[in-house]
């Protein structure tokens, strides 16, 4: 009886490993997939061609991904920018200011927030942040524009860089402040008692002390965000213009490389070495996106680690 049990106990160990690897391993099947397919159009051009390349023509055998990098880059960053502040403030007060009751009153609505569709968001955009971009901060930015030329937004519709950041900055604000609110939760509370005992005030305690120990784990949070920001598609492609140019200014129409390839695989796929190009931007997105969660996991670990 006793060996019976032992030998269900190694099977169910093995097949749940087995299991666990593959799952694992599809990240590399999805990877080594993806390059195969970009391999034609890797044969005739060098990398460095393709990612600095600002010349878009497929008709005529040009792939630059310049226009769609820097596209994606700027949308992330303006999201970055928006969300941190507001993520970061928001997590300091529901670890160290809010009551019990209302810290768990406000868990779940981050979490529904985070499991909105992204074409609400890009509904969202459509309908209120573009209109309110383009009627209310254009005659702003144009009058701006007198003392700051490069502000100049002459063609600016709402459709742009800004509109998507700020749809991204709603989209990725959940994820960053539940993590980087648990991060600065777990601190151990004796931390804190020194430093009141000490005749620190509390926000000199947050600022000095909490905000110092959970400094990486807040980075993991941001990073966390810019690998979901990098990786949008939907909603950047309803409110990001998708004008294939190097954008001058934030308020600039741009196109994303994840709005690149929703809107056009599948299509002209008669132009030769299209559906390659279009799959060797898909491994761009999976690498960077695969580089910031492994960093994130990593930071995360090391923080666990440390008050564990």
């Amino acid at each position: 009886m006793y060996q019976k049990r032992t030998i269900k106990d190694i099977a169910a160990k093995h097949i749940m490993l087995t299991l666990t690897l593959l799952v694992s391993l599809l990240i590399v099947v999805i990877a080594w997939g993806l390059f195969m397919r970009s391999r034609p159009i890797l044969s005739e051009n060098s990398l460095r061609q393709l990612l600095f390349s600002v010349k878009w023509h497929p008709t005529q055998g040009e792939f630059g991904f310049a226009p769609f990098i820097l596209g994606t880059v700027y949308v992330t960053l303006v999201s970055i920018i928006l969300a941190v502040p507001l993520a970061l403030f928001s997590a300091i007060f529901l670890a160290e200011y809010a009551p019990k009751r209302l810290r768990s009153g406000f868990k779940p609505i981050l979490d529904l927030l985070a499991g909105i569709s992204p074409v609400i968001f890009g509904a969202f955009g459509v309908l209120v942040v573009v209109p309110f971009v383009k009627d209310f901060l254009l005659p702003i930015v144009n009058y701006a524009s007198r003392f700051i030329p490069i502000l100049g937004t002459s063609n600016f519709t709402g459709f742009g860089i800004f509109s998507a950041g700020i749809i991204l900055a709603m989209m990725i604000f959940p994820i960053m402040t539940q993590v980087a609110e648990e991060v600065i939760h777990s601190i151990p509370k004796e931390a804190r008692d020194s430093s009141l005992a000490l005749g620190a005030t509390r926000w000199e305690t947050i600022k000095y002390v909490v905000l110092k120990k959970a400094r990486p784990g807040i980075i993991a949070a941001v990073i966390l965000g810019l690998a979901r920001a990098f990786g949008e598609t939907i909603a950047v492609l309803m409110v990001v213009g998708n004008v294939v140019q190097i954008p001058k200014s934030i308020f600039d129409a741009a196109y994303t490389l994840p709005a690149l390839i929703a809107n056009n695989y599948g299509e002209m796929m008669s132009i030769p070495r299209y559906d390659s190009a279009l799959l060797l931007a898909a491994l761009i997105l999976l690498i960077v996106t695969v580089f910031f969660n492994v960093l994130a996991w990593l930071i995360l670990s090391k923080v666990e680690k440390a008050y564990v």
